[in-house]
C-alpha cells in the first residue's frame, strides 16, 4: 500500500493514491504544511486492477483493470468507483492499451501498439473517443490554461520524414476543441522525441498555443502557429567525439591572399590604421579602420591559410549526428544526421569518429572522407555500424551493418593508392578484420600482418589482454561489407587481482604524434635518449575501496598502483605504488614521459606525478655526427623483443584543483615545447608549461640545470592568471579537450567541447615564426623610409665635412 502517486488538491492539502494489493485504491489526504495525514480511505473493487496504469489528476484517479478492457476511475471529492467499458475504443490486432502518463484535465491517452487513441472521461461518466493517432506521435505534459477551468495537451504527430502535424485539444467544459496545423521539419533533425506545450492570451482573449519539440538529434524548434519560430542546435551539447580536416584548396586564379585594389587604397587603409595605433585619428576614421578590418578578415573564408589556423572541425554526437563548424566564426557549416544510425533498432553506442581518406596528391579533385563507426545492441542480437561521410559537403557516402560486434577499431600507419587509410576493426571474438576490403588494401596489408599487435582492456574482469594478427581466416577473404577476416593469437594477460586493484586509466601515445629528436642533449654534453617505444601502455589500477566518496575511507585503506606496460610482449617495464591515494585518476602520455592526476587521502590534497623514461641501453652512445646524420633519429626502429634497460625519473607535486580533461599541446614539428593543458572543475582551461613538470627539478638549480631550462622545485604546481587559455570564461560541463597542430610550428590549435563550445590558439614557446595579424607594415615602412633618409642626410653631411676637412 505504497504511495504510487501525489497530486496537489489545493493549497491546504495534498491527495497520495496508491493500490490495495490488486482489488482497489487506497487515498491519503496530506496536509500540505505539516505533512499530517489527515485520513485514509480505501475504495475496493471486485476485479483485478492494473497496477502499472494510473494516472491522478486534480478531481479523479484513472486506471485500466487487468485487461484492460474496462477503465476504472474515482472522484477525488466523492470518492466514489466508477467503471466503463473501453472495449469498443480498442482496435484489432492493437494489443492491450495502456495509460500513458500525459493527460490534460479529463482527457487521457490510450497507449497501443502502433497507434494512440485520446479519450474524454466528461461529467456522464462515459468514456468517448476523441481521436486516434497512429504510430510516431509524441505528447505532451497537460497544461492549465489561465482565466478558467480549462485545459490542453498537444500531439505530434510524424506525418513524413519531413513534416509534423501538430494537435492542440483544449478542453472547455463538456467540450474538446481540437485544431491541427501541418508544419514542415528538417529532415536532418531526424524525428520528434519530446514536446512541451505553452498557452499564451491573445489580443482578443483567446487562447494561442507554442509547442517546443525535442527532435532526434537533441536539437530544440519552437512552433507557433504552422511555422518554425526558431530552432537551436543543442545536439552541440552532447559531443564525444571530435577531428578536424582541411579547408579545400583555394581554385586555380584566385589567390589565397586578399587581392587588394589598388595601391593607393592599400597605402589609405594602412595611413588609417596608424593614426588608430598613434591615436590621433577621429571617430569616423575610427569606425573607417574597423570596417576595414571586418572587410578585409579572411578568418571565415573556406579555403586553407598559409598558417594552418582555418580548418574545418568535424565532431560526432552521442546521437549519432555529425556536425562541421568552421573555427573562423564557430558557425555550423553541415550537419548530417546518418539514416543508418536512425534506424539501428536497438541501442545506439557511438565508437569513432576517424580519418578515412585525407588526400594530397589529388587535394584540388578530392574531398577528405570520415569514417564513423557505432555498435548497437538490441534484444535479439548486437552488431556493427559504420558509415563514410563527405567532410565538405556532409554526403553520406556509404553505411554497412556489419555482423559483428566492434569492440575496437585501430587505425594503421598505411594507406592504399586512393589515399585510404587502412583499419583494423576487432569484433567480440578478438578477431581482426580489415579495410576497405580490396585486393590491393589486402596486399599492402599481408606485407605488415607478421608485425600487427593489438590488446583489449576489460576493466570489469580486471585483464588486459595482447594478441597478434595471423593470416586471413577464409580461402575468398574479401568482403567489402564485414572486411577481410584474419585469424589472432593470444600472446600473453595480465590479470590484476580484483581484491586489491581495480583498473581505472589507461593511457597511450597519440598515433599521429611527432617527435623531433629522440635525445636530450644536456649543457655538459651528456646525452639523454628517450624511450620511445609506441606499444607502451601506462595502466592506473587503485584499491577497491578508493571509487568511494572522499572521506569514507582512511588512508590505509587506499593506494594508487601505475605499470608502465609493453602491449606487444606483455612486459611490465615498470611499477610504481602510491600509498594513502585514490582516484580519479586523469593521465597523458606523451613522447617519453606520463603526467597523472590523482588525490591524496593523506594530505587531503590533489596530486600531479610525472614519470620520464630513458633508454639506458644507449647510453653510451654519444657519436653526435651519427646523431646528427640521422642514424639515431626518431624514426629509428625499436623493437619490444630486445633487452629494455629503463632510466625512469620520477617527482610529485600538489595541486589545487579537482580536474574534468587532461591533454598535451602538439605542433607540426615537434620542436616547441609542450603544455599541459587541464580541463578544471571549474570548467576553465589551464595550460601548464612542461617544465613544471620536469622530474629533475631541484630546490637550487645549478647553473649547467639552469641552462638545460630546469626551473627551481616547489612543493605545488603554481596556477597564476596568464595560464588561463579560457581567461573568464567558463566551458560550461567541459568533458574533453583535443588539440590539434597548426602550420606554423610555434602554435597548437585547442577545441574543449562540453555544453558550451571553446576554441582557441597557443603557443607554447610563443610566437617565434610569424608576425601577428594586427602588425602595422605601414609603420615598419614609414621607419625604413625614415632611415633611409636619414642614412643618406648623413652620408652627405659626412662628405661635407670631410672635403672642409681637406681644404684647411
Amino acid at each position: 500500500m505504497n504511495i504510487k502517486k501525489i497530486v496537489q488538491h489545493d493549497e491546504k492539502s495534498i491527495y497520495g493514491v496508491g493500490f490495495l494489493s490488486l482489488s482497489g485504491f487506497v487515498v491519503w489526504d496530506i496536509d500540505a504544511k505539516t505533512g499530517h495525514i489527515n485520513s485514509r480511505d480505501v475504495i475496493t473493487h471486485h476485479q483485478e486492477l492494473s497496477m502499472n496504469d494510473l494516472i491522478v489528476t486534480e478531481s479523479s484517479v484513472i486506471s485500466l483493470d487487468r485487461d484492460g478492457k474496462n477503465i476504472v476511475w474515482i472522484s477525488l471529492n466523492q470518492q466514489v468507483l466508477q467503471i466503463a467499458s473501453i472495449e469498443r475504443h480498442i482496435p484489432d490486432g492493437k494489443g492491450r492499451p495502456h495509460l500513458m502518463e500525459e493527460h490534460a484535465g479529463n482527457i487521457f491517452v490510450l497507449k497501443f501498439k502502433n497507434q494512440i487513441s485520446l479519450v474524454n472521461l466528461g461529467s456522464s461518466n462515459v468514456p468517448e473517443l476523441i481521436q486516434s493517432l497512429q504510430d510516431h506521435s509524441i505528447v505532451s505534459l497537460g497544461i492549465a490554461l489561465p482565466g478558467g477551468d480549462k485545459h490542453a495537451l498537444s500531439v505530434i504527430q510524424q506525418v513524413s520524414e519531413d513534416k509534423i502535424n501538430v494537435h492542440i485539444f483544449m478542453e472547455e467544459g463538456d467540450k474538446i476543441k481540437v485544431s491541427s496545423e501541418l508544419v514542415g521539419s528538417d529532415i536532418q533533425r531526424g524525428f520528434v522525441k519530446k514536446a512541451y506545450l505553452n498557452a499564451y492570451t491573445r489580443n482578443d482573449r483567446s487562447h494561442g498555443f507554442r509547442v517546443l519539440v525535442v527532435a532526434e538529434d537533441s536539437s530544440l524548434s519552437l512552433l507557433q502557429q504552422g511555422e518554425m519560430v526558431w530552432n537551436r542546435e543543442d545536439g552541440l551539447a552532447s559531443i564525444i567525439e571530435a577531428s578536424t580536416a582541411e579547408l579545400p584548396l583555394e581554385k586555380e586564379g584566385v589567390s589565397v591572399a586578399r587581392v587588394e585594389h589598388s595601391l593607393l587604397e592599400w597605402l589609405k587603409g594602412h595611413w588609417l590604421k596608424l593614426k588608430t595605433a598613434l591615436m590621433v585619428a577621429s571617430v569616423e576614421e575610427a569606425a573607417a579602420v574597423q570596417a576595414l578590418r571586418l572587410k578585409s578578415t579572411d578568418k571565415t573564408k573556406m579555403s586553407r591559410d598559409h598558417n594552418g589556423f582555418r580548418k574545418l572541425l568535424v565532431v560526432l554526437t552521442k546521437t549519432g549526428k555529425l556536425y562541421t563548424l568552421h573555427t573562423g566564426d564557430g558557425r555550423i557549416v553541415w550537419s548530417s544526421f546518418i539514416s543508418g544510425f536512425r534506424r539501428s533498432g536497438g541501442k545506439l553506442t557511438m565508437l569513432k569518429l576517424l580519418p578515412w581518406q585525407v588526400p594530397h596528391k589529388h587535394a584540388m579533385h578530392e574531398n577528405p572522407v570520415f569514417l564513423v563507426a557505432a555498435k548497437v545492441a538490441s534484444e535479439e542480437n548486437k552488431f556493427g555500424l559504420l558509415a563514410w561521410v563527405d567532410a565538405y559537403s556532409g554526403m553520406e557516402i556509404n553505411s554497412v551493418r556489419l555482423t559483428y560486434f566492434i569492440e575496437q577499431i585501430i587505425p594503421l600507419p598505411l594507406t592504399d593508392g586512393a589515399e585510404q587509410r587502412l583499419h583494423i576493426i576487432i569484433d567480440d571474438h578478438a578477431n581482426a578484420h580489415l579495410f576497405p576490403a580490396t585486393d590491393e588494401s589486402l596486399q599492402i596489408f599481408l606485407e605488415h600482418a607478421q608485425s600487427t599487435y593489438f590488446y583489449m582492456t576489460d576493466k570489469e574482469k580486471g585483464t588486459i589482454t595482447g594478441f597478434a594478427v595471423k593470416g586471413p581466416q577464409t580461402a575468398s577473404p574479401l568482403s567489402p561489407s564485414d572486411g577481410v577476416l584474419f585469424r589472432s593469437q593470444q600472446l600473453w594477460t595480465i590479470m590484476f587481482p580484483s581484491d586489491t586493484e581495480r583498473i581505472v586509466t589507461t593511457a597511450t601515445r597519440r598515433v599521429d604524434e611527432v617527435v623531433h629528436t629522440q635525445a636530450k642533449i644536456l649543457t655538459n654534453q651528456d646525452v639523454l635518449y628517450k624511450y620511445l617505444n609506441k606499444n607502451t601502455l601506462f595502466v592506473a589500477t587503485i584499491a577497491p575501496s578508493g571509487a568511494e566518496a572522499f572521506g569514507e575511507t582512511s588512508p590505509e585503506e587506499n593506494w594508487l598502483v601505475v605499470y608502465i606496460i609493453d602491449t606487444i610482449t606483455g612486459r611490465i617495464l615498470y611499477r610504481l605504488k602510491h600509498s594513502g591515494m585514490c582516484g580519479p585518476v586523469h593521465a597523458v602520455f606523451s613522447e617519453n614521459w606520463i603526467v597523472y592526476h590523482y588525490f591524496n587521502v593523506r594530505a587531503h590534497r590533489f596530486e600531479y606525478s610525472v614519470i620520464e623514461m630513458y633508454d639506458r641501453n644507449r647510453i653510451d652512445n654519444k657519436n653526435m655526427l651519427q646523431f646528427m646524420l640521422g642514424k639515431d633519429n626518431a624514426t629509428a626502429t625499436l623493437s619490444s623483443y630486445s633487452h629494455v634497460d629503463l632510466d625512469v625519473k620520477t617527482q610529485s607535486y600538489f595541486f589545487s584543483h579537482s580536474i574534468k580533461a587532461l591533454t598535451v599541446t602538439s605542433t607540426a614539428r615537434g620542436i616547441t615545447g609542450k603544455q599541459i593543458l587541464v580541463g578544471s572543475v571549474g570548467d576553465q582551461i589551464l595550460a601548464l608549461d612542461k617544465r613544471f613538470f620536469d622530474p629533475r627539478r631541484t630546490a637550487e638549480p645549478t647553473q649547467a640545470e639552469k641552462e638545460d631550462g630546469i626551473i627551481p622545485l616547489t612543493d605545488a604546481i603554481p596556477i597564476l592568471p596568464q595560464f588561463y587559455l579560457s581567461h573568464a570564461y567558463r566551458v560550461e560541463g567541459l568533458r574533453g579537450i583535443i588539440t590539434v597542430p597548426a602550420g606554423l610550428e610555434s602554435t597548437s590549435l585547442v577545441f574543449a567541447y562540453g555544453v558550451d563550445l571553446f576554441y582557441t590558439h597557443t603557443a607554447p614557446s610563443r610566437i617565434y615564426d610569424s608576425l601577428t595579424g594586427e602588425f602595422n607594415y605601414a609603420l615598419l615602412l614609414i621607419t625604413i623610409f625614415a632611415l633611409l633618409i636619414a642614412i643618406i642626410i648623413s652620408w652627405i653631411l659626412s662628405e661635407r665635412k670631410e672635403l672642409k676637412e681637406k681644404w684647411k
